[in-house]
């Protein structure tokens, strides 16, 4: 089992009720949101956007050596995932990515397998550290949006069970019926870390329907809510479907982080969020038997083995 959370990483930021407010209304209107003054440096983002770039160019001879696990910690070839957890946009083709997956060190038994390129280990873990430590701290701002004590999440994220996924899109010129970068979803996760990078291509669905594109604005994260936080408060925070393309004649690389809560924490409808006389929309599921299911059914080495539904 790897080790709980440092006191360090739980140096926590304040949520006053202007925050908290603020927070509540996107969750539950938007779900995506950009925040700055992160104290992730720039620097680090760089180089973890330059080590991903570094790893897959490397011949795909080299990157099959480390292809993806059951543990869902590896290489993802190209086309190797095919969006089947969203009800969006049927028939989808295969995703136009492929990816590397860093794992929490040591958690469920997983270790990392590394690529033979300088550098790459120590960037990506550090990357790795430094994100976690953010999610862990803005915590306390989701639990005062719900009406929680501050420090609600803490134990049941002691000790999360996350992923950083370091992406390439290939150029595209033009996609065909139903082809994308990455296809119409949403995320699985409590909340995405996503860096900010040069290349455009992050679509979001408005409530409405429309799609949205997603500036880009130097030197922040977008986060967003996923699949977990939606089903915890009852679908009252949003768990919003987006997508990505690449158009722009150049390689686009993406190092989204997932935070998750520990592998045995069970989510079910927080009190803050039931409705007198109802009972609540999800079955009550741990986050291991979540990412199971969602893991089965998006990624094609694991579907055979995928248990047969979480369904909303």
């Amino acid at each position: 089992m790897s080790a709980p959370i440092s006191p360090a990483k739980r140096a926590r930021w304040s949520a006053p009720p202007r925050s908290s407010a603020q927070l509540r209304e996107i969750c539950e209107t938007v779900g995506f949101l950009y925040i700055s003054n992160h104290g992730v440096s720039q620097a680090l983002m760089d180089r973890t956007l330059a080590a991903a770039a570094a790893f897959h160019a490397q011949p795909i001879e080299k990157k099959m050596e480390l292809k993806v696990d059951n543990a869902m910690q590896g290489y993802l070839p190209m086309r190797g995932s095919t969006t089947r957890t969203s009800t969006l946009n049927a028939n989808n083709k295969p995703n136009e990515n492929e990816a590397f997956f860093v794992k929490r060190e040591g958690e469920a038994g997983v270790t990392n397998r590394w690529p033979d390129v300088p550098g790459f280990k120590e960037t990506t873990l550090a990357y790795y550290e430094a994100l976690e430590a953010l999610a862990i701290r803005m915590l306390p701002l989701y639990a005062r949006a719900l009406d929680l004590p501050a420090e609600y999440f803490d134990a049941k994220c002691e000790r999360p069970f996350s992923s950083l996924r370091l992406s390439h899109y290939p150029p595209v010129p033009a996609y065909a019926e139903n082809q994308f970068g990455i296809a119409p979803h949403t995320d699985s996760t409590f909340i995405t870390l996503l860096a900010q990078n040069k290349v455009a291509g992050l679509q979001i669905r408005r409530q409405d329907g429309v799609w949205i594109d997603a500036p880009v604005i130097d030197g922040t994260f977008i986060v967003n809510t996923g699949d977990i936080l939606h089903r915890w408060t009852n679908g009252r925070f949003l768990s919003t479907p987006h997508r990505a393309f690449n158009v722009s004649g150049g390689s686009r690389y993406a190092i989204p982080y997932f935070f998750h809560p520990s592998q045995e924490t069970l989510i079910e409808c927080l009190r803050t969020c039931r409705v007198e006389g109802e009972e609540p929309r999800f079955p009550a599921m741990t986050t291991a038997e979540y990412m199971a299911w969602f893991r089965g059914r998006n990624y094609d080495h694991l579907r055979k083995s995928a248990p047969a539904a979480a369904a909303e």
